[in-house]
């Protein structure tokens, strides 16, 4: 029995499989876990810490090669029906499994103890694998639901976000106090469930009415997930769950989940349901239309509607010239994008709000401590992160849609704004008043995680799906050289200025006072890139973006 007769052979299979292979893979996000077992038993300071620390970043961000790997496999997907996404998912989970194995073995003593350089290319290697699940995942999700890109978008993004949050309920369940231990369930987890599902994640190019709607579904379960997590991350922090309590709490995390595979079964059912109506449609139309080529009256005239409405406001377009201009659209590849002035206003707006924003959070503990926030108030701002990064990722695609949809907005606008939010959260932070790290984090939480959405939906729309990934991800390498930028020569240049105490620390508002001033004005200058991005590319979303969307939903 095959995977058509299974019904496993759809759309919405593949973006249940996409789902669960991105909750299982943020990895990443999880370092501050193993990071103290990894210290001491290969003898590291900080600063060699630091060093391995920088190459996750850089391999978690640097995701070029799995956009060319996924541009290679795919482009000639009609001649070849053998190649597909999932040739990029093994070699992810390949990199993932060598990784974290190795960097297991070398804690656990089963090899003997590699020079750093070594230990830094085995984080490379293992963060490196989340872009080349997330490049097969965001790719093939937009491909096969490309009038609601932010949606799709938003929803993968999303739930990559709040997978390290997954993971560490897993960890606090099944071997809490055991960090070598999950360093093994990284190495093999994400493996097997991408290998597992690698199959079902496809590209498919129907499209139906109800799309949005499903899509909404899928949305709501991020949502309930992220709240459920959110309530968890704050009762941990409050209170000593005991071990009756975790493995409760985690298995009705599990039960959510898995609750997409009751979406896609739904959609299934309508999509059947919608094809035997149409085939029904079909016949009593071929029997009409055998009757009307003997009549008289029938007529080749052209289509009576000539001139379509768009949303944006440029109401009159020729169906002939829309037809054109579709079938003429460029699908630029990466050195073609990079030779463009919108390629690198993305990337300076990307460094700016992401660079920015990924500092912020990396920094929050050190923060926290020099305004003398308690450390059950620091690990619920560390852990709460996760969440208002999801939002930012899940609610940036949905928002952006929305208002395309509806109104004809092109998307650089809501960048705009959120960079313009993320200025007003670096000074909330800044300035120092009670309780200003949670009012901050949240706005710059929110803002990180909504570039996230937004700028590889963007890259789509301007530059074709063809290439996106690569160029998506080339542009994503904004965020760790934003992130040594303002972290090492920001940050940790005033910090160290400021610094009075016996141990080199700082306690304070003015410690970090003009570092996020600093970092302000920066996500100002990106809100004022994205403005000038909007105006630059407001016609082109007129004139191929809305009337893409409108030519697929005819």
């Amino acid at each position: 029995m095959d995977r058509h007769r299974l019904g496993l052979s759809t759309r919405w299979i593949a973006t249940v499989a996409s789902i669960w292979i991105q909750c299982s893979c943020g990895s990443s996000y999880t370092f501050s876990i193993y990071s103290s077992v990894l210290k001491s038993t290969q003898n590291y300071d900080q600063s060699t810490l630091d060093t391995v620390s920088v190459f996750k970043d850089i391999g978690a961000n640097a995701g070029v090669l799995s956009g060319l790997l996924y541009s290679s496999v795919t482009l000639n997907s009609s001649s070849s029906t053998f190649l597909g996404p999932w040739v990029v998912h093994v070699a992810g989970a390949i990199q993932c499994f060598l990784g974290y194995f190795l960097m297991w073995a070398s804690v656990v003593g089963l090899i003997h103890q590699p020079p750093v350089p070594l230990m830094c290319l085995f984080m490379f290697l293992a963060a490196h694998s989340q872009t080349f699940f997330n490049t097969a995942n965001v790719v093939s999700g937009l491909e096969n639901f490309p009038n609601f890109g932010g949606t799709i978008v938003g929803i993968m993004k999303g739930f990559l976000g709040i997978s390290g949050a997954i993971l560490i309920q897993m960890y606090d369940t099944l071997c809490k106090g055991e960090p070598s231990t999950y360093l093994l369930m990284l190495a093999l987890l994400p493996t097997l469930v991408s290998l597992v599902l690698m199959f079902l994640v496809r590209i498919y190019k129907a499209t139906t009415a109800d799309d949005k709607k499903h899509l909404n579904g899928f949305s709501a379960v991020a949502l309930s997930i992220a709240g459920y997590l959110m309530i968890i991350i704050i009762l941990e922090n409050l209170f000593t769950l005991p071990l009756w309590a975790r493995i409760s709490t985690f298995i009705l995390l599990l039960i959510l989940v898995v609750s997409p595979l009751g979406i896609a079964t739904k959609a299934l059912r309508e999509d059947s349901k919608r094809s035997l109506q149409k085939f029904s449609i079909e016949t009593n139309l071929l029997t009409d239309s055998a009757e009307q080529i003997t009549s008289p009256k029938f007529s080749t005239a052209e289509d009576p509607v000539e001139y379509h409405q768009l949303p944006s406001g440029d109401s009159k377009v020729k169906g002939t010239s829309d037809d054109k201009m579709l079938l003429n659209e460029e699908q630029l590849n990466l050195l073609q994008a990079m030779r463009t002035v919108n390629f690198w206003m993305l990337f300076i707006a990307m460094i700016c709000g992401m660079g920015s924003g990924l500092a912020t959070i990396n920094n929050m503990s050190q923060i926290g401590e020099s305004l003398n926030y308690t450390t059950t108030e620091i690990n619920s701002l560390v852990s709460l992160w996760s969440i208002w990064n999801f939002l930012g990722r899940f609610g940036a695609g949905y928002v952006s849609d929305y208002f395309l949809h509806t109104r004809g907005w092109a998307r650089p606008l809501l960048m705009a704004f959120t960079l313009a939010t993320m200025t007003a959260g670096h000074i909330v932070i800044a300035s120092g008043f009670p309780g200003n790290l949670y009012v901050g984090s949240i706005l710059v939480g929110i803002c990180y995680g909504s570039q996230w959405s937004l700028m590889p939906t963007i890259s789509s729309e301007i530059y074709g799906v063809r290439h996106m990934g690569t160029i998506f991800n080339t542009i994503a390498i904004a965020s760790p050289v934003g992130s040594y930028i303002f972290s090492v020569r920001v940050i940790g240049y005033f910090y160290d200025k400021e610094a009075s105490g016996e141990d080199d620390s700082c306690s304070g508002t003015h410690c970090f006072r003009l570092s996020f001033f600093i970092m302000a004005s920066v996500a100002f200058l990106g809100f004022i890139v994205a403005v000038a991005l909007f105006f630059r590319t407001k016609r082109f979303y007129q004139l191929v973006v809305l009337r893409r969307l409108r030519h697929a939903l005819k």
